[in-house]
């Protein structure tokens, strides 16, 4: 089934609210009172409520039918359980909400209380991502984060006991000060923990996070020059394929690992071009019209304006040549690849034929594997992957005149 082919709809909502910043974080999140989370809240159960209308004007499909929701941040653990309920409530209102969805809420260790814990199982929660990035307090401590080990441990605990089994750590490769040995005990806590799904970051340092500034203006407060090299970085994410592998934990994306059926639903629909909603301060979307083209929409990142007052939403509509570009950089994202025919099928063998031929000059530089029908970044591509992502940009005229 092709991009515009699914039935269903997944939605991301946007809760930038954080207690700290970390050093690494260039995202649209902040330190916010908490007196600015009902009026949040609100202003998402009023885009929720807009979002069709919205799409009629645009054109564009928007399934009534859901069956992802996933809320990212910043910390969408710190909402009280109040807001919680009358989000989810919006949500199911609004929308169809399958009774299997996977519904992921991204948490930071230590920061969520019991009674949100309890609203969260109410509202049909059932997988939890933890940001854990460094098992090691003195790292953890020293890029922003506010936990322990040991309250990242009693927290599967408890998530455990409020019946959430479906659980995911996150960690970063590259952290300043971080070590192979350091990087190793990591990895070893993150597998005794028996979480059936992790992910793994090499850290891109951002100039524009306080890391970012620091490196480039030399300073030492958030020990930019502890960063290890990028040589170190990528051995660290080399060593944890092979951990992750020989405990069960496959790689199914290049950041992502996951025992059998524990894979992200939410997030493989991004990589496999299906629609979704973003609702909140800096969300995207992504939705179809009929004519085959995709509309791609942000909403602003300042939350002053956003609060204020509904907000225009910036668009730009993807062709069929931009659709096939992203098909091949996200599709080669994941490790089963690319398949030739399907690509075929969707734009036609004159759009492919020239990607088709980038694909047998990558793979003789070892870059990509190829078997004349799927395309597959090696190991050796998966560390330069955005410099064989552009390889795919630009191949294709297009001829239609739309971004």
């Amino acid at each position: 089934m092709d991009a515009s082919g699914s039935a269903a709809l997944g939605l991301y909502i946007s809760i930038p609210f954080c207690r700290s910043k970390c050093t690494y974080c260039n995202f649209a999140s902040g330190v916010y009172p908490a007196s600015q989370h009902a009026r949040y809240v609100q202003r998402v159960i009023e885009d929720t409520g807009a979002a069709g209308l919205w799409a009629q004007d645009m054109g564009v499909q928007l399934p009534r039918r859901v069956d992802t929701i996933y809320l990212g941040g910043g910390t969408p653990s710190l909402l009280a359980p109040e807001l919680v309920e009358q989000l989810f409530s919006a949500l199911r209102t609004r929308f169809s909400v399958d009774p299997d969805a996977e519904i992921t809420v991204e948490c930071a260790p230590g920061q969520l209380s019991d009674e949100t814990l309890a609203a969260l199982v109410r509202a049909g929660v059932n997988r939890i991502s933890l940001g854990v990035q460094s098992f090691i307090d003195r790292e953890a401590q020293e890029s922003g984060r506010l936990h322990t080990r040991a309250i990242v441990l009693d927290d599967l605990r408890r998530l455990r006991a409020a019946g959430l089994s479906n659980l995911n750590i996150d960690l970063i490769a590259g952290l300043a000060g971080q070590t192979l040995a350091s990087w190793q005990e990591s990895v070893s806590v993150l597998l005794e923990t028996g979480v059936p799904h992790a992910s793994v970051y090499m850290l891109e340092v951002d100039e524009d996070s306080r890391l970012g500034r620091e490196l480039l203006a030399g300073g030492a407060r958030y020990h930019a020059g502890l960063v290890p090299t990028e040589e170190a970085i990528a051995r660290m994410y080399e060593q944890a394929i092979e951990r992750l592998a020989a405990a069960g934990l496959a790689q199914y994306e290049i950041s992502n690992f996951a025992r059998p059926g524990a894979e992200s639903l939410h997030n493989l629909r991004y990589w496999q071009r299906r629609p979704y909603l973003g609702l909140g301060l800096d969300a995207s979307s992504a939705l179809h019209e009929p004519e085959g083209y995709v509309l791609r929409a942000n909403t602003t990142d300042d939350l002053t304006a956003y609060l204020a007052a509904p907000q225009p939403v910036e668009t730009a509509w993807l062709s069929p040549a931009s659709q096939h570009e992203e098909a091949w950089f996200l599709g080669l994202r994941l490790n089963a690849g690319v398949r030739i025919a399907d690509l075929e099928r969707e734009f036609g063998p004159a759009a492919v034929a020239p990607a088709l031929a980038r694909v047998r000059q990558l793979a003789s530089s070892g870059l990509l594997a190829f078997d004349g029908k799927t395309a597959r970044l090696t190991p050796q591509g998966r560390l330069l992957s955005n410099d064989v992502f552009q390889e795919f940009l630009g191949l294709v005229p297009d001829h239609t005149g739309v971004a």
